[in-house]
């Protein structure tokens, strides 16, 4: 299968599609809830995957209840990530390959992500890859989060390519709402979620890693050369 159309710029999450962040950010959480007296459920974990931290207070809130200390579970849990981060975050299968590709190209690449831009410059910066992305966009830098897709237009935007010749990939589901919201070619890369109906009908694909991704693009630039 193609793309539908030529991708003249690409948008990447960074959580769970670019760095192995997602399972430590759980594990912080769930240690920081139980130190507080609480058990954090993995079915609420995994509605939080991909929300602003705002979504995810209101996520904690219905689960519970109003009185429930979210910035407490929040700045507890966010030492115990940068402790558990210590030996360094991995990167996911096929980043700098695809890095690579995109820059040979001449194929603009952009971060759109619910973290904030310090999180983006720790977790891509120890890998050497900030120069990697033209534009960052991060927690601040947009009027509303995932699933609004203003992460991805401002992305867009900083890139100057049409959002329709964005190539979005993404790995919650969110992130996927977001993009398609946006008009962005998207394609899911599983994580922690599974790719749900929902998912593939708004993705072009769901692949397997970023590899697959790679080999994708590869074709489309070989098929316009």
């Amino acid at each position: 299968m193609s793309l539908p159309r030529t991708v003249k710029g690409v948008v990447f999450d960074m959580d769970g599609l670019l760095v192995d962040t997602e399972v430590v950010y759980c594990e912080a959480l769930t240690a920081q809830a139980a130190d507080m007296g609480h058990d954090l459920p993995q079915a609420v974990l995994r509605r939080m995957i991909g929300s602003s931290w705002a979504g995810s207070v209101a996520i904690l809130n219905e689960h519970f209840g109003e009185t429930f200390d979210t910035d407490a579970l929040r700045e507890g849990s966010i030492v115990r990530f940068y402790q558990l981060a210590q030996g360094g975050i991995a990167l996911k299968a096929g980043v700098r390959e695809i890095l690579d590709v995109l820059a040979a190209a001449g194929i603009p690449r952009a971060i759109a992500t619910s973290s904030r831009r310090h999180e983006v410059e720790h977790h891509m910066g120890a890998h050497g890859l900030l120069d990697g992305f033209q534009a960052v966009v991060a927690s601040g830098d947009y009027a509303r989060a995932k699933p609004a897709p203003d992460p991805f237009l401002t992305a867009a935007e900083r890139l100057g390519v049409a959002p329709q010749d964005c190539l979005a990939l993404e790995d919650s589901h969110n992130g996927v709402r977001a993009a398609h919201a946006a008009g962005m070619m998207t394609i899911m890369v599983p994580d922690l979620l599974d790719a749900t109906e929902e998912m593939q009908t708004l993705c072009v694909r769901i692949a397997r890693d970023l590899h697959e991704v790679r080999e994708l693009l590869e074709a489309q630039h070989s098929a316009i050369q």
